[in-house]
């Protein structure tokens, strides 16, 4: 039976699908926390046990993101560039340039026909990731998700000047004391965001289409400002998270 696994094990989630002639048998994510290995054989098994899959039935196993190294069981490791760029080029054969936020890094990738041409990585800081995104709503006692809904609902912005994470949250905390609208905050800090990401996307060579993969994909206000900010529409697949598990699962069957 051909069937192949790919785990994408990330800084704060683990994703892993199942395929099988193309199709996913089963998809899981579940937190990574603090032991990747350990945290990479449940995804496995869960995997296994929702779909009635033996272990010895799986012909290959690729493993990529943060924890890749901390897979002992995968056939093979793969880079989550290159995983990502595959699994758009699936679900969007038609994208050029790939913007992926993750957790606790954010990249620009060209790509042609699933292949990675260049790229473009910050993984030094964490402003433009998820984890910044967290850092900011925590300020806002609300969901990352939640602070760039309420972006959508400001007239105008304020100002974040500060790139590091540290000193943007106290620029925040300093707005929110002073009485400033937080949606015209919230807004501010989407633009923040984009504006980091637009830098890194420009260094590469913007080159349309442009989609987006990650769990920040799933943020409406940082998809917004960073349309605006590089005056393009993005693409987004239907399940932006699983992108790296996909291209894992995709490059396991092919390569299996």
């Amino acid at each position: 039976m051909n069937i192949f696994c790919g785990l994408d094990i990330g800084s704060l989630q683990a994703k892993g699908i199942l395929l099988k002639d193309g199709k996913a048998l089963s998809k899981q994510v579940i937190p990574t926390g603090g032991n990747a290995p350990e945290t990479a054989r449940k995804l496995f098994q869960t995997l296994l046990s929702e779909s009635g899959i033996g272990e010895e039935e799986i012909k290959a196993t690729v493993a990529t993101g943060y924890g890749r190294i901390s897979v002992p069981f995968a056939t093979k490791t793969i880079t989550e560039i290159s995983c990502h760029a595959r699994g758009i080029s699936h679900f969007l054969p038609q994208v050029r340039t790939l913007i992926d936020l993750g957790g606790q890094d954010s990249k620009a990738i060209k790509i042609e026909e699933g292949k990675v041409l260049d790229f473009v990585m910050n993984d030094r800081c964490a402003a433009g990731t998820g984890r910044f995104l967290e850092v900011m709503a925590s300020n806002f006692k609300i969901s990352p998700w939640e602070l760039g809904a309420l972006s959508l609902k400001a007239r105008n912005q304020t100002s974040i000047s500060a790139t590091c994470t540290v000193f943007a949250e106290s620029e925040v905390i300093g707005l929110i004391a002073r009485g400033f609208p937080l949606e015209e905050i919230a807004r501010g800090i989407m633009s923040s965001i984009a504006q980091r990401i637009a830098g890194m996307v420009n260094r590469l060579g913007l080159e349309e289409p442009v989609g987006m993969s990650g769990g920040v994909a799933h943020n409406p206000g940082v998809v917004k400002a960073l349309e605006e900010e590089l005056g393009v529409k993005i693409l987004i697949p239907q399940e932006p998270h699983l992108i790296g598990a996909w291209g894992a699962a995709l490059l396991a069957q092919e390569n299996g």
